[in-house]
């Protein structure tokens, strides 16, 4: 892939970039996590200083084709402009008068941010002649394409695989240090080298544990998805989430993971409680600890419990490499926080690389009070990061290698 660096004098030229702010808001739309957007500022800060014109494509939420004003990117235009203290123009519509107004405004060296691209039918459509002829509008406000978007190079859409193919395109530092991270994880990981796995379900993470026992050697599992893994074993969960559909395939990763001197690391104890109050943000109940074997039939299991928390915490430390995806409990509710608190601080202090894999594990350790400099690296695409893992080609990707 090309990097900015690649593309020669950027003065006077007009970059359109794609950028993932796709960033949580509060109900009065105001930004309760910018780790996504103070990401994209090295690139943007490079472009300045070369005396682009940027112009920046971005997403947020699902408004599905439709303008939608809880979807705005109004919030992101404004913080973005602190962060880089400067103006940012924002540009009401996506492709039509506003846009075109604002990008004709800009001089050398300032920023424009286009509306939600998720408000034009076109950007996700499955048919590519209707994804070109959107990328079509957007790639006629630039010279140059950058991708820095890491979040969304999964998906085939029009502002992140099809504008690549009409302009000359290169990868920004964001997307260039994820992908060097993710390779330096599944062809040559420091070991010995943890995988921490977490999360509601099982089947999210299927190709993922396929592809990762192949390279890891300990799989953590934690999160809802280990009561599959219990029942797997044999073990009562009792009113715990479990994805039965998927229990002879647990079986077996238990039995590939012997058979190839690979462990597979299950909690020994879990927090329970009659429930959660997921909207309250409460346990329904007393919340117990009890052993992993003899959860009780009328309990659900909603974290790990602290003996589990320490066999985790050990396993992470002793790593040379660490990877993690998914949260050990319902860490929103303070009962069920300790477990994914215990592996968080773990991975703060691993020897060698720590890599948090985006998502809800991103949103955790911000959460919990952990800076970003704590760890190796914080990835800003969850579910791309867990496709690379899976060995999938992402398309965003695959086009600006293409095209170098």
């Amino acid at each position: 892939m090309k990097s900015v660096a690649d593309l020669g004098d950027l003065s006077g030229k007009r970059v359109l970039i794609r950028n993932d702010f796709n960033v949580p808001l509060d109900a009065d739309k105001n930004i309760t996590d910018d780790g996504r957007i103070r990401a994209a500022l090295p690139t943007l800060n490079q472009l300045r200083d070369a005396g682009a014109r940027i112009v920046i494509m971005a997403h947020l939420g699902r408004p599905k084709g439709e303008v939608n004003p809880k979807y705005s990117l109004a919030p992101v235009a404004k913080r973005l402009g602190e962060l880089l203290g400067t103006d940012v123009k924002f540009a009401s519509d996506v492709v039509g008068d506003s846009a075109t107004a604002v990008v004709d405004s800009l001089q050398d060296g300032e920023v424009a941010l286009l509306e939600n691209v998720r408000y034009e039918p076109g950007e996700e459509s499955k048919d590519e002649a209707e994804r070109t002829e959107l990328a079509k509008k957007y790639a006629a406000f630039g010279d140059i394409f950058v991708s820095d978007g890491f979040g969304v190079v999964h998906r085939k859409q029009a502002s992140v695989y099809d504008v690549a193919k009409l302009l000359p395109s290169a990868a920004g530092s964001l997307v260039a240090k994820e992908v060097g991270v993710l390779k330096q994880l599944t062809e040559s990981p420091e070991r010995p080298y943890v995988v921490v796995l977490g999360g509601a379900k099982v089947a999210d993470k299927l190709s993922v544990i396929d592809n990762l026992l192949k390279v890891a050697d300990t799989l953590v599992i934690g999160g809802g998805m280990l009561f599959t893994f219990l029942k797997a074993q044999g073990h009562d969960i009792g009113t715990s989430l479990v994805d039965d559909a998927n229990l002879e395939t647990c079986r077996g990763y238990l039995e590939q993971a012997k058979a190839e001197g690979k462990v597979i690391l299950l909690p020994v104890d879990v927090r329970v409680a009659d429930g959660a109050d997921f909207e309250g943000l409460k346990a329904i109940g007393d919340v117990e600890v009890v052993s992993a074997d003899a959860i009780p039939a009328d309990k659900m299991g909603l974290d790990i419990g602290p003996e589990s928390e320490k066999l985790f915490a050990a396993a992470i430390r002793e790593a040379k490499t660490v990877f993690w995806n998914g949260p050990m409990g319902v860490f929103e509710i303070k009962e069920f926080s300790d477990g994914t608190l215990a592996v968080a601080k773990a991975l703060t202090e691993v020897g060698g690389l720590s890599v948090v894999g985006g998502g809800d594990s991103a949103a955790a350790v911000r959460a919990l009070g952990f800076a970003d400099e704590e760890f190796g690296h914080i990835s800003t695409g969850g579910g791309a990061s867990l496709e690379f893992l899976e060995g999938k080609e992402l398309p965003g990707i695959s086009v600006l290698e293409e095209n170098n």
